[in-house]
């Protein structure tokens, strides 16, 4: 039985089909199915249920999964602790978002994979929620606020969040001055997300009402520099249109609620090395970031 053949067992299983797992492993399709086939033969069991839709577990495949897991995850830990000391190898799978990775987190993956020659960096850059375990990624970086899950998350960085517009709309529709008056106000928005604000140590919660909608941080920032209401948008994506008056901070008594950039990854008892370096060259760039303060009305 062999390491490659149960890892890309795992592969399928995961990925849901022999397509997406070669296109997870970087190998022809005919590799993994002929890889597949001597799993099975060696266990003379059947692993997999296979239909034009894609692969499902059969029985003894959903209960040998879980332990060919283990086993190259094992095998993975091992090959790290036995390398030279600093070296790295194999491919680190990151999925980042999209209005923040390529201007502040690419140069940090673009070191790693300088430093460590034998390691294949593989960075996909979009603002939708990537299922890690499904579609085979080895970590996430992710902002603002963390919800319940068995991922498990590090804390790299402070996020400062900023309530901006700019001086013409704040001239023909007033600023507001407490997190009520929102409500009256166009909002520009991720979705039908809730803002949160500080009261000195008591968080405010507003679910603002807005026409324009968007995914990305970055089409936010063209919004409302166009005049077209008020966004709540990390301080990295707007600090040079504040330097140029561009855009104004809005009810700055009421600072957002401190948010944060996390590298989050599947549950296992021992993350990757690969994965810890990332987070500590992360921590290294971001840790000595401001936090935004939480008290500011006096």
């Amino acid at each position: 039985m062999d390491i490659e053949e149960l890892r890309t067992f795992v592969e399928v299983a995961d990925s849901g089909g022999v397509t997406a797992a070669a296109q997870r492993l970087g190998i022809s399709k005919s590799i993994v199915s002929r890889r597949l086939g001597r799993l099975e033969n060696d266990l003379g069991v059947q692993l997999l249920a296979r239909t034009t839709r894609g692969a499902s577990l059969t029985e003894a495949g959903a209960t040998f999964r879980d332990y060919a897991a283990r086993v190259t995850s094992e095998i993975d830990i091992a090959k790290e602790t036995i390398l030279p000391a600093g070296e790295l190898r194999g491919r680190l799978r990151i999925a980042a978002p999209l209005s923040f990775g390529p201007t502040h987190l690419a140069s940090v993956f673009a070191e790693l994979a300088r430093q460590h020659p034998s390691l294949h960096v593989h960075a996909c850059y979009s603002d939708r929620h990537v299922d890690l375990v499904a579609e085979g990624y080895d970590c996430a970086i992710r902002l603002g606020y963390l919800p319940d899950s068995n991922l498990i998350a590090r804390r790299v960085g402070p996020i400062v969040g900023r309530l901006v517009a700019t001086p013409g709309y704040v001239a023909e529709f007033g600023s507001p001055e407490v997190p009520d008056q929102l409500l009256s106000h166009e909002c520009l928005m991720q979705g039908t997300e809730s803002w949160q604000f500080m009261d000195r140590e008591r968080v405010v919660t507003v679910r603002p009402r807005g026409r324009f909608k968007a995914d990305n941080g970055t089409a936010l920032v063209a919004a409302v520099l166009a005049g077209l209401g008020i966004a709540m948008l990390p301080e990295g994506l707007v600090v040079e249109h504040l330097a140029s008056g561009a855009l104004v901070s809005v009810m700055a008594s009421y600072p957002v609620r401190p948010a944060g950039m996390f590298v989050v990854r599947p549950p296992s008892p021992h993350p990757s090395r690969k994965v810890r370096v990332l987070t500590e060259m992360l921590i290294e760039c971001f840790a000595d970031l401001p936090e935004v303060p939480t008290q500011a009305r006096g």
